[in-house]
């Protein structure tokens, strides 16, 4: 059994860093609550032990998306970090520094280790031809290609392989290839390319992965990888590009993969900067430096071990940092046995999630299932409601509630006695396996060992019936201690589930009137007073959680199949709707809870620092909101004064970086000059529903 407890532990922990383009889902969760708990039970254990994350915040296709949305890369990336932010804060995920790889920081970092890495001659450069956008002016990745595929003739497949029949090969073999982005022809071009020579540390790796950092099913995999050979690694991108330019090559930045682990290193000196009162240099050096006696555990995903494995200790290595004590790689997220799907409901994002349900139960469904190995854990909705209501409900909260009545009704005190000594000794021995348990991350192994101590209090507290003893007189003190014993029991079972159930912790903490700690759950409470018992956690209601997948239901991205003669006809119609052609069917349920209002536009401004939005006012008849809304280039703000138009009226407000919209006013139009703002007859009046 691993013995964690014999000093006191520097510790820095990371995740993987969720990309800056699309809000977080589930999948996104179960990495950050699986790291989270390690986290919490490190610092519960009385460790140094530090959580730094941040945004993935480079690459084409932020800057894709950010074009698309009429802003900067920089107000972009920006509104997604405040959303990721507010996603991990009420997930309870106690993340020390979330910064972003956009970054001074990183960016000095990013520089450094490149330099290195050039210096040590670890870095090549060579021309090579890539397919480029004309009209876009843009060397195009394979995804951002698709025409039909050289095998099978598969129409609409991505520029490597084709989802049809199974076939790989380059975007050059593509029929009729087109660029996603602007629909023209690619073509090929020449261009000059950095590489990192990862074949040069193929000893080094071969040692590296077996030296126990990994899982071995991961070592295993890696050591396919290394005896097939390893490749040279692309690093570079060429302009535009939204990233680090390389030092020394205009018109060349660093591969968003690059810079992007480096965020871990960033995040943390950006945290010590912050931090104050120490120095930042030296206790930077402590934790990455060459010969830090530090550990560093990075929690992944199994879809991005090749970086985190090969590429990154690689880097670490040659530009004289540590590399990490262990790289905690877990599988996939599936729900009700399926991948996560948007059409089936079951694509579930984390902010969806909170407005239906309570996050402990999540956490604590993922810790229950939850293991050290690299296996797929899937959400099964069924399963969810019935372990969560079984297990905190009807097991450990329940011994509390069954419980702490009588001890109130005896004076508010507990015994100074030990009803069962052999059942409490359990208890007792229970934290050395617990702890060992969490500390390899097999959050599984230790939720059942705790709901094992669960049923033996319950049972024992059945057994004992003290509720029936109450009844008569001179079982008082028998009451008392069985009571006593009761709370004990649900005192160290609290302390054990503390790293994945804060918030429950934090409420029992405030009926116990201590604040739990690991060093003092074997010891048996006496003699002290206890708060009135309030209820800690409510059952999971099954239409809560139907709401929860119905809310997340979405149309798929392409219209349904239409008939040969349809298809033709889109494909030479020049129709708006061939351009643009009508979304999956809904049903009348989902549009009726679309609440579409008359407005009055009272004011309308121009927003400072903003390229394409204005500042709305808008009456809905007594009562005003304020809109942000991306009509700028069509409009002059006092032109709009005193029009009507039409709000979507209960979509939920959006906090942006110049203040929070409430609402959307509608409008037709390809964008840009054509945009045309939707105006209701002038007999219409404002707040009226349209029907």
């Amino acid at each position: 059994m691993t013995d964690t407890m014999t000093e006191r532990r520097k510790i820095l922990v990371t995740n993987a860093l969720p990309y800056a383009n699309a809000a977080l889902h589930l999948g996104h969760i179960l990495e950050y609550t699986q790291t989270d708990i390690f986290v919490r039970f490190q610092r519960l254990r009385g460790h140094e032990c530090h959580y730094m994350s941040a945004d993935d915040a480079h690459g084409t296709a932020i800057m894709l998306r950010a074009e698309e949305r009429g802003i900067s890369p920089e107000q972009h990336i920006a509104e997604m970090k405040e959303l990721h932010e507010a996603d991990f804060r009420d997930f309870l995920i106690s993340v020390d520094n979330y910064h972003s790889t956009h970054s001074d920081e990183n960016k000095v970092l990013s520089e450094l280790i490149y330099t290195r890495l050039r210096d040590n001659g670890h870095i090549a450069s060579r021309n090579i031809t890539q397919a480029f956008d004309p009209e876009k002016q843009l060397f195009l990745a394979d995804r951002y290609i698709k025409g039909s595929c050289p095998k099978c003739k598969a129409e609409d497949q991505y520029g490597d392989n084709c989802e049809a029949c199974g076939a790989t090969y380059s975007p050059s073999e593509l029929i009729n290839p087109k660029s996603m982005i602007s629909g023209a022809t690619p073509i090929e071009k020449e261009s000059e390319h950095f590489f990192f020579k990862l074949p040069e540390f193929e000893t080094f790796l071969k040692e590296w992965t077996r030296s126990g950092t990994l899982q071995p099913e991961v070592a295993n995999k890696l050591s396919e990888w290394l005896d097939t050979g390893l490749q040279e690694w692309d690093i570079s991108r060429d302009a535009p590009y939204f990233g680090f330019e390389i030092p020394g090559e205009p018109g060349k930045y660093f591969y968003v993969w690059l810079d992007a682990p480096i965020g871990y290193m960033a995040s943390f000196k950006n945290y010590l900067s912050k931090k104050g009162g120490v120095d930042v240099d030296a206790v930077f050096n402590e934790f990455w430096g060459k010969d830090s006696t530090a550990e560093l555990y990075h929690f992944i995903g199994k879809d991005i071990v090749n970086f985190h494995a090969l590429f990154w200790p690689s880097m670490l290595s040659s530009a004289q940092f540590r590399t990490p004590t262990k790289v905690c790689v877990h599988g996939f997220l599936t729900v009700d046995g399926k991948k996560m799907s948007k059409s089936r409901g079951t694509f579930i994002n984390a902010r969806t999630y909170l407005e239906h349900l309570n996050p402990e139960y999540l956490r604590y469904y993922f810790a229950a299932k939850l293991s050290g190995s690299v296996d797929d854990l899937d959400l099964n909705l069924e399963d969810f409601v019935q372990r969560v209501n079984s297990d905190l409900v009807g097991k450990v909260v329940n011994i509390a509630s069954r419980t702490a009545k009588f001890i109130q009704k005896a004076g508010g005190n507990l015994s100074a006695n030990i009803d069962d000594d052999a059942l409490w000794q359990q208890f007792v021995d229970g934290s050395a396996v617990i702890a060992d348990y969490y500390e390899n991350r097999e959050y599984g192994k230790a939720m059942r060992e705790i709901m094992a101590l669960a049923d033996a209090a319950n049972e024992y507290i059945a057994a004992k019936a003290p509720w029936s003893l109450a009844k008569e007189e001179g079982n008082e003190q028998q009451v008392l201690d069985i009571c006593t014993q009761g709370i004990n029991m649900f005192r160290a079972l609290l302390t054990y589930l503390k790293p994945v159930l804060p918030e429950l912790t934090e409420k029992a903490e405030a009926f116990l009137g201590e604040t739990l700690s690991w060093e003092q759950a074997p010891s048996f409470r006496t003699g002290d007073a206890i708060n009135k018992f309030k209820p800690l956690l409510t059952r999971i209601e099954k239409d809560k959680v139907d709401a929860m997948v119905e809310a997340n239901k979405q149309a798929l991205a392409a219209a349904q199949p239409q008939k040969q003669g349809q298809q033709e006809e889109a494909k030479t119609a020049d129709s708006e709707l061939a351009k643009d052609p009508i979304a999956d069917e809904i049903s009348f349920d989902d549009f009726a809870k679309v609440d579409l209002r008359i407005a009055l536009i009272k004011d309308a401004q121009h927003v400072e620092g903003a390229d394409k939005l204005l500042q709305l006012t808008l009456d809905l008849g007594g009562e005003t909101r304020n809109v942000f809304s991306g009509i700028k280039s069509a409009y002059k703000p006092e032109d709009l004064v005193g029009k009507l138009t039409v709000m979507v009226a209960n979509l939920a407000p959006r906090k942006m970086k110049f203040g929070m919209s409430e609402g959307m006013v509608l409008a037709a139009g390809p964008g840009k000059k054509e945009i045309y703002l939707l105006e209701p007859h002038e007999g219409a009046k404002p707040g009226q529903r349209v029907m």
